[in-house]
């Protein structure tokens, strides 16, 4: 039972000190809820994008390539390249508004604001990736199933968190009102964060440090 308690505790572990960037991102995407996404959008997207990031850290349990960090770091122009087209978009918004807003008629789950969501999260999985891969490289068949388990667990969680964080009167009035504005800045400043945090820039031959 310790191990199974201590494999669960590293995995709670690892999934905090890897998400807590997220949670920001998630409640700015469910305080625009019934605007621009809805519940689903999120939730399947963080599960899409999270499903990938996962995908991308198997390498190590399987003793596979470990990926420089510094080509994992290419992850941010995602969310930059995002922001940007929100940016511009901003000066048609009824061309947003079209694009942005579902036909009620329609049923289907994986809508372009769920790719969206997906998106992000797997482009804000670049220091998620760096430390799954020696967590996973260190794991047997069972501590990877519960590590992935409890991660899996961990999202519904994060999800849940955000949108309360989202529906609290003084955050939610602010990102009602801003939330539109702020977005495109808060996904170009994350994958700058990105970009930087891997050291991506060292890639560049005219960059030595």
């Amino acid at each position: 039972m310790e191990w199974f308690v201590g494999t669960v505790a590293i995995a709670i572990t690892a999934f905090t000190a890897t998400n807590i960037d997220d949670i920001l991102i998630l409640t700015i995407f469910f305080a625009q809820v019934d605007n621009k996404f809805r519940p689903r959008h999120i939730l399947i997207g963080q599960y899409l994008g999270f499903a990938l990031v996962i995908l991308a850290s198997l390498p190590g349990y399987f003793g596979g390539l470990i990926i420089d960090h510094k080509w994992i770091g290419l992850l941010g122009l995602l969310p930059i390249s995002i922001g940007v087209k929100d940016l511009f978009q901003k000066q048609e918004e009824i061309m947003v508004q079209s694009c942005a807003v579902p036909e009620q008629g329609k049923s289907s789950l994986i809508a372009p604001q769920t790719y969206h969501v997906a998106a992000v999260t797997f482009a804000n999985g670049g220091d998620n990736i760096g430390i799954y891969i020696p967590l996973f490289a260190s794991s047997n068949a069972v501590s990877l199933s519960i590590t992935i388990a409890t991660f899996l667990i961990l999202i519904a969680v994060w999800c849940y968190t955000a949108y309360q964080f989202s529906t609290h009167p003084v955050i939610a009035k602010f990102l009602t009102q801003y939330s539109d504005a702020i977005v495109p800045f808060v996904l170009i400043a994350l994958g700058i964060y990105i970009l930087y945090e891997s050291k991506t820039y060292q890639l560049l031959p005219f960059v030595k440090l």
